[in-house]
């Protein structure tokens, strides 16, 4: 695994673990405070339905008083009414200090006045008292009117505080919803992330090990395949070899009876050329079932195409195909020379079996960086590219498979062993094609310093 795949998984894993965090956070501290809201909500409540009681209680305490006081006119029943006033002064002081909303400072500030209003009518029933005696105090209907009014603003009062309970509770909603989106989004957030890590790790690490099991599953039938076929082809070739070499040693034999020009010898001639076609093939057989191991050396790949050149153009002049060389920068690969030079002239007669008359074959390295037998490294890639009629789409499937061939006298075995040696060297033998328009082989080598 890479840096950079470690990096991005690090990262990955973090923003999950970081959503996780904060998604937990937003919930105790969300359930913190539905806690704290709810305490609040209830003590509201309590005082709510406590609070108009109580001022009835000492409201209706001060009445009996002051009624007890109008009717005897006895010292000890004002004094319990200037207690009862006292207590209700206080009472009215106490909630004005308190937390309290507008609403509940504005009734307050009205109950005051009112309640100074009731106490001015209490002075004046006290006067009469004082000189007219119980009879001379006020109508009885004139104080229950200002009672009834005290009554009224007390229930307000209370009804306010309901309405702060009201917007508590509304206050709870919008944060229940908050909350909610909160965890909706974190959640979202973290869905995408685990989706994010699971696309990543599927893409850079599960498909690639997928994709290089398919390709070693692959490489290992190709390699029983052609183990099994080396077997069968080295007993042929050895059977056919040592009769060939008898049929060639007779036919030396009675080529020396007959007359140059002759009928008989043009047919020796044409036996002993069949002969060379059979041994050509035999010894193909042969290098395909028992391909030997590179003698590697490190040579400069723009001189392997250098020599390749020189090989073919002479010939390929007679057929108008042009070969080029693109000059490169210097760069070296350990090879064995004989058997690289065997791929690229196999590369480049097929280049030219494929033009026919009139094109170009280009050879050209470069540098690249692929993925060879021990992973990704620097490579040097060596290329032959044509412009000839391309590899068609059936032929492609089976173009490396041993004995496959579209040619009439072609034994099917050139690009399978120039796979087998670029195989032994580290690289890969890679191609692309278009019909009509041309096909390019590469020889991938791992880069080697000079």
């Amino acid at each position: 695994m890479t840096s950079g795949v470690k990096f991005r998984l690090a990262a990955l894993g973090m923003a999950a673990a970081v959503m996780g965090a904060l998604i937990a956070f937003v919930t105790l501290n969300s359930q913190r405070q539905s806690v704290d809201l709810r305490a609040k909500l209830d003590e509201v409540e309590s005082q709510s339905y406590s609070m108009a009681d109580h001022f009835k209680d000492l409201l209706r305490e001060s009445s009996d008083t002051l009624a007890r006081y109008r009717s005897t006119g006895d010292e000890v029943a004002w004094r319990d009414f200037l207690k009862s006033d006292n207590e209700i002064s206080n009472w009215i002081q106490s909630q004005m200090t308190g937390p309290i909303t507008p609403r509940e400072r504005d009734i307050l500030q009205e109950m005051k006045a009112q309640y100074g209003d009731y106490l001015l009518e209490v002075g004046e029933v006290r006067k009469k008292i004082l000189t007219s005696g119980p009879e001379g105090s006020l109508a009885p209907e004139k104080l229950g009117l200002s009672r009834r009014q005290m009554f009224d603003l007390g229930q307000d009062l209370s009804q306010a505080h309901l309405d702060l309970r009201k917007q508590l509770f509304a206050e709870a909603h919008q944060m229940v919803w908050r909350l909610r989106l909160t965890i909706l989004g974190g959640l979202a957030l973290l869905f995408l992330s685990v989706i994010g890590l699971a696309i990543f790790v599927y893409r850079d690490m599960i498909a690639p090990l997928q994709s290089k099991l398919v390709q070693t599953q692959a490489m290992v039938d190709q390699r029983e395949k052609l183990a099994a076929l080396g077997l069968l082809a080295a007993g042929v070739a050895h059977e056919i070899r040592n009769p060939l070499t008898a049929i060639k040693a007779a036919l030396f034999t009675q080529q020396k009876k007959f007359n140059a020009g002759s009928p008989e010898h043009n047919d020796v001639k044409v036996v002993e050329r069949e002969i060379v076609r059979l041994e050509r093939i035999v010894n193909d057989f042969l290098q395909f079932a028992r391909p030997a191991e590179p003698d590697t050396v490190m040579m400069a790949a723009d001189l392997l195409l250098l020599e390749t050149k020189l090989f073919f153009a002479p010939q390929l002049e007679k057929n108008r195909i042009q070969m080029t060389l693109e000059p490169s920068a210097p760069m070296y690969v350990k090879v064995d020379p004989a058997q690289m030079k065997q791929v690229l002239i196999n590369l480049v007669q097929n280049a030219a079996d494929s033009i026919g008359r009139e094109g170009t074959i280009t050879l050209r390295a470069r540098l690249s960086r692929k993925p060879l037998l021990n992973g990704e490294t620097g490579t040097v890639i060596i290329e032959v590219s044509d412009t000839g009629r391309g590899i068609p789409a059936e032929a492609q499937k089976r173009l490396f498979d041993p004995f496959f061939t579209t040619k009439e006298n072609g034994t099917g075995l050139g690009l399978s062993i120039a796979a087998r040696i670029v195989q032994k060297h580290g690289g890969v033998l890679q191609y692309q094609t278009q019909v009509n328009r041309g096909t390019t082989f590469g020889i991938l080598l791992p880069q080697a310093t000079k």
